[in-house]
């Protein structure tokens, strides 16, 4: 038995952890943006890095795909982290972004989070 089988209790316990670090670096993150002695750039990097773990993670067990607004998203709140790890003049813009834009794409209804991209063509289907 593989240590990160799907599903196994190892890979759950990893998601926790993973979870866990991500939170930690989001806070980390907006204390730093937010003028606290804190060094954001090493902040980004442990929000992006553990974020690109967590969507490898959801791809892997087909949590996600890259062509629904949820995966989509994940690209976009990647590619913003990056972008605050190398442009600290628009940090806290950026930082407000990401916290409101996440909260909506994680807590909107499933029809909305898994509505198909342009890129994935067809329309959504409708919720009875």
């Amino acid at each position: 038995m593989r240590l990160l089988a799907r599903d196994s209790e190892a890979e759950r316990w990893f998601s926790v952890l993973l979870r866990s670090l991500h939170l930690a670096g989001v806070v980390w993150l907006g204390a730093a943006v937010l003028g606290a002695p804190a060094g954001h750039s090493r902040a980004a990097l442990l929000v992006l890095v553990s974020g690109l773990l967590m969507l490898a993670m959801d791809l892997r067990a087909g949590r996600m795909a890259l062509r629904e607004v949820a995966g989509a998203a994940v690209l976009v709140k990647l590619a913003l982290v990056a972008w605050m790890a190398l442009d600290a003049r628009h940090a806290v813009l950026v930082f407000w972004v990401l916290v409101l834009g996440s909260a909506v794409t994680s807590h909107a209804p499933k029809g909305f989070r898994h509505w198909p991209t342009p890129a994935r063509g067809g329309a959504p289907r409708r919720q009875a």
